[in-house]
């Protein structure tokens, strides 16, 4: 794989530079700066050589559509007062766009286009799409990695049309990443969330002999407790997987890795009401389920407290609403708590448990923070990325 750093002359070369700036937002406002502030590092970096900078991103799933709450302006413009760069932002058709058409002022450096998402092209890794992208540019930097589980076009056919380089970022969550897996100490406890357990299920399955204890939390686990029989209210659930957990169980079985899913819970009426305790048989038909309950959280802290690694991807509730954030926090002091001794070495992936740590301002109590989620478990599981085939 070629990095960036090692490229010798950048000056007034055209950079096409993919980016994950896909952050939370919430009415136009960024309610998460992390994965912004993690590739401040690239554009300073090619600011500093001179290059002139196309940066490609997406937020939310579009489906090839305009959407204009999925915009990227607002996050341009914040981008814009973070590096202190004047920053053009291209909303009109990218495919009407030629190369003659970018950079018509001398002193311009950085243009940043719409959400790619709005072009079906981009996810189906069009050909034609991926050459006319590269007809801007003289190289493609991928300091995307959080992307990189998606084989889409301005992540992998791209490579095929121009030099390409990981970038500073991207090189920096390879190394970790191949860090853990080759020092890894057990026992190892993964921490799992997400709403969706059919798009994690080979994750799932391909960790289990490698874990010694696997934890379902959020919405995840109710999945697991209606598949146990008990009832689960109105809360968040995937239908037609109980083949999926039963696999799960089975094989975990075979492996001697504990699953560990919800004991009691917090309810609410809604995501923004109040929070009560409630054991399992006491679920009413009107109840969400959004946290988990003081039993299960001792016991969760517990399993923490006797591993010696432990990855957390998913937060432990509806960690929007304080009234059911305690969960996840907790799991997070229990985890920095362990770190300052150095028992532990702790890795978290994804956007929204990056935005759970964020919150309490803990970001560099954990030996490894990536804003990846399914490319972070993905590369963890052994699987060839189709960003890092394509750079290869």
């Amino acid at each position: 794989m070629n990095y960036i750093k090692d490229f010798e002359n950048l000056s007034s070369k055209r950079v096409l530079l993919r980016l994950d700036l896909n952050v939370p937002l919430k009415n136009g406002h960024i309610i998460d700066e992390t994965r912004i502030i993690k590739i401040i590092p690239i554009l300073e970096f090619l600011i500093k050589r001179n290059s002139k900078i196309l940066i490609i991103s997406h937020v939310g799933r579009p489906k090839g559509k305009f959407n204009k709450d999925l915009s990227l302006k607002p996050i341009c413009d914040y981008l814009e007062k973070k590096i202190e760069t004047r920053i053009n932002f291209i909303s009109d058709d990218i495919l009407k766009i030629k190369r003659n058409d970018l950079f018509k002022e001398p002193d311009e450096k950085v243009i940043f286009f719409e959400n790619i998402r709005f072009y079906a092209e981009e996810e189906r890794n069009e050909s034609n799409f991926s050459k006319h992208l590269a007809s801007f540019a003289d190289l493609f930097v991928n300091d995307a990695f959080s992307c990189s589980h998606r084989a889409h076009a301005s992540v992998c056919k791209i490579t095929e049309f121009l030099p390409s380089f990981a970038g500073l970022q991207f090189e920096t969550e390879v190394n970790a990443l191949k860090k853990v897996t080759i020092e890894i100490k057990k026992p190892i406890t993964c921490i799992i969330g997400g709403s969706k357990i059919s798009t994690k299920i080979d994750i799932i399955k391909n960790l289990i002999p490698k874990f010694n204890n696997i934890v379902f939390v959020g919405g995840m686990a109710n999945n697991i407790l209606s598949f146990k029989g008990n009832r689960i209210g109105k809360s968040i659930c995937e239908e037609n997987c109980k083949s999926i957990i039963k696999e799960i169980f089975e094989i975990s079985k075979d492996q001697l890795c504990e699953i560990t899913y919800p004991e009691d819970v917090l309810t609410g009426k809604s995501t923004d009401g109040d929070a009560q305790t409630k054991d399992l048989k006491d679920i009413a038909n009107d109840d969400l389920i959004l946290d988990l309950g003081p039993k299960t959280l001792k016991k969760i802290k517990n399993i923490i407290e006797n591993s010696k690694t432990v990855l957390w991807n998913g937060p432990a509730g509806y960690f929007e609403n304080p009234n059911f954030a305690e969960g996840s926090f907790e799991i997070a002091k229990t985890i920095i708590k362990k770190n300052r001794d150095n028992s532990i070495y702790s890795v978290v992936g994804g956007g929204d448990t990056v935005a759970v740590i964020s919150k309490i301002n803990a970001i560099k109590d954990f030996n490894f923070v990536s804003t990846a989620g399914g490319a972070f478990l993905e590369y963890l599981e052994g699987k060839e990325l189709p960003g890092i085939k394509a750079l290869n």
